[in-house]
Formats: structure tokens, C-alpha cells, sequence
């Protein structure tokens, strides 16, 4: 979880069960936060996820982050969600949160970190086979 967000997550999960509301709307400020780490411009989340969109974000990201975004609207919204829904809303709400930080940001810096293991003499061969030249160590969010 990036340093920019680890503390709103945090405070989300403390809330949850006391406040599944609070806890959903901290959620979704999360994903404004990630939006903004992951190209966003961070003034509209919704034009965010778009812009996002436009530069290859996958599907299932994109699903995710909407579901995080409309849902932690609507439980802050009196008669968007029935009070009984709320608290299953907010849990679901982390699992999603955590699938867009694993799958946008964890794996990526892991399977760079690993790459940028290998022989130099083994970058530059895969290099030269894809036509590239130090893109690989350079390559963010891929």
C-alpha cells in the first residue's frame, strides 16, 4: 500500500465496524488518491478513471475503482443504500481496494524489481529482442 494512502486505508479499516459509512467514504477517497498516483489529476475522480481508461487501464481496474467510487457515494447519500446493506458494502469495498494497489501497484514494482535481478548481459539480449533500450528498468504500472 503506497505511503499516500496507507493512512486514510488504515483509519477506513478502524472505522469499519463502528462506521461502515465513514469507513466506505474513506475508501473512496482512497481511490482518488490512487487515481492521482496512477496518472490521475486528482480533481475528479470520475475524469480520473476516464483518463485512466484512455491510457489502457484494464477492464476489471476500471470496474473496481468505479464500484469503490459510486459505492462509497452512495453510502454517504440517505436512501441510496438500505442501512442493512451498508456494513457488507464497506467490507467488500477493501478487497476491492486491495485488488487495484496489488494488481496496479505491488506487482509491478515486483516483477520490475526481479527483472532488474537478471544478468545485465540478459536485460540487454531481451533489449535487443524487443527492439527497446532500457525500457524494461524504466517501465511503471505495466
Amino acid at each position: 500500500m503506497p505511503e499516500e494512502v496507507l493512512a486514510d486505508y488504515q483509519e477506513a479499516r478502524d472505522i469499519a465496524d463502528i462506521s461502515p459509512r465513514a469507513a466506505s467514504a474513506m475508501l473512496r477517497l482512497v481511490i482518488q488518491k490512487l487515481c492521482l498516483l496512477l496518472g490521475g489529476d486528482g480533481k475528479n475522480i470520475n475524469e480520473d478513471i476516464g483518463k485512466l481508461v484512455t491510457q489502457g487501464l484494464p477492464k476489471r481496474i476500471q470496474q473496481a475503482l468505479d464500484t469503490v467510487r459510486v459505492s462509497g457515494n452512495e453510502a454517504v447519500h440517505p436512501g441510496e443504500l438500505q442501512p442493512e446493506d451498508i456494513a457488507e458494502v464497506a467490507h467488500s469495498l477493501f478487497t476491492l481496494v486491495n485488488f487495484i494497489v496489488e494488481y496496479m501497484i505491488a506487482i509491478p514494482k515486483k516483477t520490475e524489481e526481479l527483472f532488474n535481478g537478471l544478468p545485465k548481459d540478459k536485460i540487454k539480449a531481451i533489449e535487443k529482442r524487443d527492439g527497446k533500450n532500457s525500457t524494461h528498468k524504466n517501465q511503471k504500472n505495466n
